[in-house]
């Protein structure tokens, strides 16, 4: 009975551990399915998950909504949930008046939040950290290191197709389900924006999965990884400034949007809905603001503009977030300050790029850091386009800003800021490095001729010693006389004494005096100009001493 109750109590958890479940592993270690297995289960998952979700939303808003938005009952329910669901991946699609395609920008975060944790899933499920060459090869360790390193990329972008492909099937199959005479999606848009979102996320969760971020940005090359990096902070930078300006819009013109939503009327409920659709929103709002920044702004209907040198509008469309945009006529001076951002966005890439990737030359970071400016602009122009659209026929046919001018402008922008920054922060290296390393050499020099220097005050001060030992010298002189005669100053050197005129030579007025004949004596000689007399008056004695007896030797 204890067995079978204990049968029953681990029943449940057994069944989730053999169900195909992200975030459910089980603890059989040996039975791991196929990558493109689990890329199936992982894709099949994120589709039921989302389409629950927004399904969850549009009954609401169906319940909430008068009779006849939705003339299909719950059929139309579900139509909706997997139109928006088609629409969170930015696929737009026609209708009887135009084309749909100004999409929410917020709303893609549900899926790719999702793919992102299907693919950590099936990464795990498919023990992708596991999965090496077989053979590596055996030279160098750097060899096998970039047999590794390139290994983990295929794995990353295998990964990343094997939950892309089924996922872009599936989307397809719900764009064909969906398709009717009021609303026909785009199915190739459907297909080609779902492939690329679920590769994008399922090869950043392989990657986060198999290592680090940091670990794995070191799987790229150092000077793409420099200039991603790069162009990445200078983009980063921009959207920011897009966000602080949208915000002190909003605040600035908040009257205004409180009288387009109380103009609505939509109650509790379509009040709460339309604040999500506004929130939702946000993020194309937040691109027109880099738009904005870089100088071309964006326009809200066909034949309007909202630019740093003027703003020009018709008749926009009534939700409550256009109540942000500036009036009509011409902008003050000080906004043109805003178009300085790019350029300060693109100083501060170029300092990036040289710091995590040197250049050895002075020519090559000047071109590096344009190259920033190229991948900042390219972005920067595929973000616009994606915040931008058309919202039916006539006038709001052009909503947005146009992709090829942010683009140009930005590359322009921030390309060249980003040059001359890289050119001066590199030669600030090149320079910095050779006079470190001078100072390095003159430090070794001086450290190698220390003990020289050492060695011969050792040897003054011992031959003092001994001098003073001898008699040569007083003690305390010795510390004030020079090491070597010739370095002696004038108010260092002792006097010496005067040469007397009338010496003799004792010796000879000696053999005067002795009875040896003439002829066996020496002749005289003649006295010495060069000789010392230091008379001693105690002993009677006198020494001769010859200071230059050592030049004659």
């Amino acid at each position: 009975m204890t067995a079978i109750l204990d049968q029953l109590r681990t029943a449940p958890r057994n069944v989730l551990s053999r169900l195909p479940l992200p975030g459910v592993t089980g603890d059989d270690d040996d039975v791991r399915r196929p990558l493109p297995v689990s890329g199936m289960l992982a894709a099949v998952w994120t589709l039921g998950v989302g389409l629950a979700v927004l399904t969850t939303f549009t009954l609401v808003g169906w319940i909430a909504s008068p009779r006849g938005a939705f003339s299909s009952g719950l059929p139309g329910v579900f139509r909706t949930a997997a139109q928006l669901w088609l629409v969170a991946h930015h696929a737009g699609f026609s209708i009887s008046g135009g084309v749909i395609g100004l999409l929410p920008l917020g709303l893609t975060l549900l899926p790719a939040f999702l793919l992102y944790r299907a693919g950590i899933w099936m990464a795990r499920d498919a023990d992708l950290r596991l999965r090496m060459p077989a053979r590596l090869p055996k030279n160098s360790p750097k060899d096998e290191a970039n047999a590794r390193r390139r290994a983990q990329l295929v794995l990353v972008g295998q990964a990343g197709i094997s939950l892309a492909a089924p996922y872009a099937l599936l989307a397809g199959v719900i764009a064909l389900i969906t398709d009717n005479e009021v609303t026909r999606p785009f199915l190739g848009e459907t297909l080609l924006s779902h492939l690329l979102l679920a590769f994008v996320a399922g090869a950043l969760a392989t990657a986060r999965v198999i290592g680090p971020w940091r670990a794995m940005l070191r799987l790229l090359p150092e000077r793409l990884r420099a200039v991603l990096l790069s162009s990445a902070a200078a983009l980063g930078i921009m959207l920011v400034a897009g966000t602080v300006l949208v915000t002190a819009a909003l605040v600035a013109n908040f009257s205004q949007v409180r009288a387009l939503s109380e103009i609505l009327a939509p109650g509790f409920v379509g009040g709460l809905l339309l604040l999500l659709i506004q929130v939702l929103y946000l993020p194309n709002a937040i691109v027109w603001g880099m738009a904005y920044t870089a100088g071309p702004g964006f326009a809200v209907g066909a034949g309007t503009l909202v630019a740093p040198t003027g703003v020009q509008l018709g008749v926009v469309p009534s939700l409550p977030i256009l109540g942000a945009l500036p009036d009509a006529g011409p902008t003050p001076a000080w906004v043109m300050v805003v178009v300085a951002l790019p350029f300060a966005a693109g100083a501060v890439a170029g300092v990036l790029s040289v710091r995590i990737a040197p250049s050895p030359t002075y020519e090559g970071a000047p071109l590096w850091g344009f190259a920033c400016g190229l991948v900042t602009g390219a972005v920067a122009g595929a973000l616009s386009a994606l915040s931008g659209g058309s919202l039916g026929g006539a006038r709001l046919t052009v909503v947005g800003p146009a992709a090829w001018e942010v683009m140009l402008s930005v590359t322009l922008e921030v390309g060249v800021a980003a040059g001359i920054s890289a050119g001066l922060a590199n030669w600030w290296l090149i320079f910095r490095g050779q006079n470190t390393a001078v100072a390095r050499a003159a430090e070794k020099v001086g450290t190698a001729t220390a003990p020289v220097r050492k060695a011969g005050v050792k040897i003054a001060k011992a031959a003092g010693s001994v001098a003073s030992k001898v008699g040569l010298a007083e003690p305390d002189e010795l510390g004030k006389l020079p090491g070597h005669w010739l370095d002696a100053t004038e108010c260092d050197t002792q006097e010496i004494p005067v040469i007397r005129d009338d010496w003799q030579d004792e010796h000879a007025s000696a053999a005067a005096e002795s009875p040896v004949k003439p002829a066996d004596r020496e002749p005289p000689r003649p006295p010495r100009r060069d000789i010392v007399d230091e008379s001693d008056d105690k002993g009677g004695h006198v020494i001769y001493l010859d200071p230059y007896a050592w030049d004659r030797d």
